[in-house]
């Protein structure tokens, strides 16, 4: 027989972050222990709210099935004492086993000859084992942070106020902490703390809540809020921004959304657009409402109640007003802030430290400004973009000791407040939008800058970082990466592939190296570690962008640190990677390569000793194509260069088809040696295609 489970732990209110980890935490528990203990089960169902964690297990076993173990024992040399008869080694083993001496019986093992039993286990009732699963699965719960509450012994990141067990019909009795587990469970916190209510079975569940205010499928109160959000502005211009993060995180706050519409004064709306969003959005939980035809802010923002929705319009006069308050804040940090124009923050910087052993945010800027100077002459950038680009490195930082930022309200706004603070202050539009790039990417999926002037901002800051932390010896780790060094590795990486900058990456590095000479040490192992570092970076934006791990192998051997070439040249290599001429090519370089593996001189072949008119052709041929990849490498026209190396492979196969490299006679194979050392070389300019997995072929 088969029934189902409904387990439900109800708690005081968890935070938003806690909620889906806990419930997949309960099933990945619970479901280990089930079978473990051969119990099968049909689909497994999650439900969450702020207030309770739940699970029902379809078609769980109702006993487990009798088993028949066979146990080994001893061996037969120290099973039997010189009479013939059990030692104490033997009699242990049989009380150990339950068993008697008439159920012994000797196996064969790959240690010799042991004494074994057979042992008959009755299967136990499912009731019983729950009894034990069910608690050690709850007390198994992790959460970023537990608690102990009063004098209890359990650990649970909110206190336990009642568990609904029930299998079948019938719950399931067990005590955690004294609380015993039963079929009640509890509605909505606006029905009082006494709205007991009896869940029959588990498959009545969800209806049985939804009568006392409790919508427990989290994607279904998710669907809930989407479509109410929509429909408050049937037949209008107006429609809510909806924030994903946002609407996840509201979505775990309530039991039984209702979305209402709300009003805050209009004079607020002279402030920056993500000003008033993060007010609403971050710290209160609202969603801010746009005008369709204007594309702007209107006084009007949207709030998802957890209370009774016969008393919405009692609810919302109280989140006018602190919607009030917090804009109010808002206003004046951005009155005060703009009294001073944005340059006058800069000198603050000094007094806010980066990193203790390499200084204050203030030499993070000025190093910023020599990186990215270096950067503009690279790239051979006019004089204006390179004015710019300067101003905006001296400027990228100073929003971070404004109000705005100091007070820790708005620090998710750092770069978009100096954008907006730019611009009061009538700097250039393309340097204050810089200020904001700069700090573009901040996650693998955000934007990347859309200006020349950020995207270079945005690598001096980005190296400084990496070099700057590195040379502090706070090197990432594992998972560990306080100072999220790979996010900015991979921001660099990605911008300059976005914008195809020709620069090189070595060199970015000596000269983010060199600006902190005056402030920190740099050491060899410091400054291999990021070469290598950025290295793995390079190699990630290659797998980024689909290229495959035998020709990023093939590729990695020559210098790096043009990501922009070559990833041009990857790409090309992988197109004709599809081509049966080619593969024939790679085959024919592997031979080359696997001949002279051991042969590492550089003397050029003596035409006088060629024998055959192979020989002779494939050198010819070498001559002519060293001299067109010279003219191809120049123009990094790669897919010409594996045209020619694909019409020279016939010349490779033919030479192995007529000669005999390893011949008896040393200077004979010592010169063949040579012409296929030159070939290698000349190979080795575009790809080493001795890394190319071909299937079926074998070195």
């Amino acid at each position: 027989m088969k029934k189902d489970l409904l387990v439900e732990i109800g708690v005081e209110e968890l935070p938003p972050g806690f909620i889906i980890n806990a419930v997949k935490t309960l099933e990945k528990q619970l479901i280990s222990r089930l079978n473990d203990n051969r119990l099968s089960h049909g689909k497994i169902d999650l439900f969450s709210t702020p207030r309770r964690l739940a699970l029902i297990i379809s078609d769980l076993e109702t006993e487990q099935d009798d088993i028949t173990k066979e146990k080994i024992g001893p061996a037969i040399e120290i099973a039997y004492d010189e009479k013939g008869k059990l030692s104490q080694a033997a009699h242990g083993f049989l009380k150990s086993s339950g068993a008697s001496e008439n159920d012994l019986y000797t196996i064969e093992s790959s240690k010799g000859k042991k004494l074994a039993v057979k042992i008959y286990q009755n299967g136990q009732r499912t009731e019983k084992i729950l009894r034990t699963v069910i608690p050690d699965s709850i007390r198994n719960i992790s959460s970023p942070k537990t608690m102990r509450w009063v004098s209890k012994d359990l650990y649970f990141a909110r206190p336990i106020r009642w568990l609904t067990v029930i299998f079948g019909e019938e719950p399931i009795a067990f005590e955690i902490d004294g609380i015993r587990a039963n079929k009640f469970s509890f509605g909505n916190r606006f029905k009082a703390l006494d709205c007991k209510i009896e869940i029959p079975y588990p498959k009545a569940y969800s209806k049985v809540l939804e009568k006392v205010y409790v919508i427990p499928e989290r994607s279904k109160r998710e669907q809930i809020i989407r479509t109410q959000v929509k429909d408050l502005f049937l037949g209008e211009t107006k429609k809510c921004i909806i924030d994903k993060y946002l609407l996840a995180e509201v979505t775990d706050l309530v039991e039984y959304p209702t979305a209402v519409r709300a009003y805050y004064d209009p004079k607020y709306l002279q402030l920056p657009s993500e000003i008033v969003i993060t007010t609403l959005s971050k710290h209160q939980k609202y969603f801010a409402v746009k005008d369709l035809k204007t594309n702007k802010l209107t006084n009007e923002f949207v709030f998802i109640s957890n209370g009774d929705p016969d008393c919405s319009d009692l609810i919302k006069p109280g989140n006018e007003k602190v919607v009030k308050a917090r804009l109010e804040d808002a206003e004046f940090y951005f009155r005060e802030d703009l009294k001073v124009p944005l340059e006058n923050y800069v000198s603050k910087l000094k007094q806010v430290t980066f990193q203790e052993k390499i200084g204050s945010l203030y030499d993070k800027t000025e190093r910023i400004k020599t990186i990215a100077g270096s950067i503009t002459k690279e790239l051979m950038l006019n004089e204006q973009v390179q004015a710019h680009i300067i101003r905006a490195a001296y400027l990228c930082k100073g929003d971070l000791v404004t109000l705005m930022l100091g007070e820790k309200e708005f620090t998710k706004l750092q770069g978009y407040i100096g954008m907006e603070y730019a611009r009061a202050g009538g700097e250039p539009e393309e340097v204050a939008r810089a200020i904001f790039e700069h700090y573009l990417p901040r996650g693998k999926n955000d934007n990347l800058p859309g200006s020349i002037i950020g995207s270079v901002v945005a690598i001096a800051d980005k190296i400084d970082t990496v070099c700057g932390i590195c040379a502090a010896g706070l090197l990432p780790t594992g998972s560990n990466d306080p100072f999220a060094l790979r996010r900015a590795g991979n921001g660099i990486i990605q911008i300059i592939v976005h914008q195809g900058f020709e620069m090189e990456l070595l060199g970015l590095i000596e000269v983010a190296f060199n600006s902190l000479k005056s402030t920190i040490d740099i050491s060899p192992e410091t400054r291999e570690f990021v070469h290598q570092f950025m290295k793995q970076r390079v190699n990630w934006i290659l797998k980024e962008n689909g290229i495959d791990y035998d020709i990023i192998e093939s590729v990695m051997h020559i210098d790096y640190s043009n990501v922009v070439d070559l990833l041009h040249r990857a790409k090309d290599l992988q197109e004709f990677k599809q081509r049966d001429d080619f593969l024939k090519l790679v085959i024919g370089f592997k031979r080359v390569s696997n001949i002279i593996i051991d042969y590492h001189h550089e003397n050029k072949p003596d035409p006088k000793l060629f024998e055959h008119e192979t020989e002779k052709d494939l050198y010819a041929g070498y001559m002519l194509l060293e001299k067109e990849i010279s003219n191809l490498l120049a123009g990094k026209d790669y897919a010409g260069i594996m045209k020619k190396l694909v019409e020279f492979g016939i010349l490779i196969d033919r030479f192995f088809d007529d000669v005999l490299v390893n011949t008896d006679e040393a200077e004979l194979r010592l010169n063949r040696y040579n012409l296929l050392t030159l070939i290698r070389a000349l190979f080795l300019k575009v790809a080493d295609l001795a890394k190319i997995v071909v299937e079926g072929y074998e070195k």
